[in-house]
């Protein structure tokens, strides 16, 4: 009987054994065939162009690919959705923005921002400026505001969306200069451009991707940028404080998750070698070239982060009493 027990307890130590090499074996041959980054975005934006990057170089380093797959639509959440329901294995991750932040205060979401997620790292931020079409007679944030309160409601401004930075940075705006504005909403920053572009709105409170490409090609007037510091890549526009108009600061950052339960030994190998491409000059070029800012910070982090900014926005979507699509 003796004998028994004691082949018993070795037959139990070769299982722990056993299954804890197996544990171990999805990080040490992970990945070992192609990965889907899901980008919570339409194609052509900040989220898109940085996921592209990261991708590139993920599938460089380790020899497999990661295939791009653009999500958008419902302000985000059906690609959420994808990456919060996927096989936690590590062969789904995503990347979201600042209205995965946004989302619980205006919409009903079928996913916890923080419990159901691992938070790998914020990858970058993009920040805002304000523009208004090349043949705008308006050139400065005092006219600007001169004239929006001469006529409330009749300039208006594009966004990218119900609940997007641009959207946030506009009502931010109107409430500190005390002026009233008309919204238009459109399914992209892209579309919204270019309507600004074709004289249909005054202006746009966009993003610097979307932006940048434009003002450089002498089509868009910057008036501020929505940010406590000058831009780096806008070194003589002026910040909303700057301007007159009080501080304006809307960081839309992104960042990249995989679903809860996906091993620790993945996430922390994903993680950790995401924020080592972040890093690399090549890459930093890339990202500043389309207005983004680095950040590479831990998952901790980044989930704290996540936590704040869902009790921020609630607090503004609140206040500026901004109603879901």
């Amino acid at each position: 009987m003796k004998k028994l027990s004691i082949l018993s307890s070795l037959g139990v130590l070769l299982m722990l054994n056993l299954g804890a090499v197996q544990a171990q074996k999805p990080a040490s041959d992970y990945p070992n065939r192609p990965v889907r980054l899901v980008v919570t975005a339409a194609p052509g934006g900040s989220s898109d162009g940085a996921s592209r990057v990261i991708a590139q170089r993920l599938g460089d380093k380790w020899g497999q690919q990661f295939v791009i797959d653009n999500r958008g639509g419902a302000g985000g959440i059906i690609g959420t959705s994808t990456i919060a329901t996927a096989q936690p294995d590590g062969y789904t991750i995503g990347m979201v923005s600042l209205r995965f932040s946004v989302n619980p205060s205006l919409l009903k979401v079928p996913y916890d921002p923080v419990k159901d997620f691992v938070h790998l790292t914020m990858s970058a931020a993009v920040g805002n400026v304000l523009v208004v079409n090349i043949k705008s007679p308006i050139t400065s944030v005092k006219e600007l505001v001169a004239q929006a309160r001469e006529k409330p409601g009749a300039l208006t401004f594009a966004s990218s969306g119900i609940g997007g930075a641009p959207h946030l940075a506009g009502e931010f705006f109107a409430q500190q200069t005390g002026v009233k504005l008309t919204h238009i909403a459109y399914k992209g920053g892209g579309p919204a451009v270019a309507d600004l572009l074709g004289g249909n709105v005054t202006m746009s409170f966009a993003s610097l991707t979307s932006a940048l490409p434009h003002i450089q090609g002498k089509r868009l007037r910057p008036l501020a940028v929505a940010a406590k510091t000058r831009a780096r890549q806008l070194p003589e526009v002026m910040t909303m404080r700057e301007a007159g108009v009080g501080e304006i600061a809307v960081l839309d950052w992104q960042g990249l998750l995989a679903p809860r339960g996906t091993p620790k030994a993945v996430t922390d190998k994903l993680g950790n070698e995401m924020r080592a491409i972040l890093k690399e000059p090549d890459v930093e070029k890339r990202f500043d070239a389309m207005g983004l800012d680095i950040y590479a910070t831990s998952g901790e982090e980044f989930r704290k982060l996540v936590e704040e900014e869902i009790k921020r926005w609630a607090v503004v979507v609140k206040t500026a009493g901004i109603k879901g699509e």
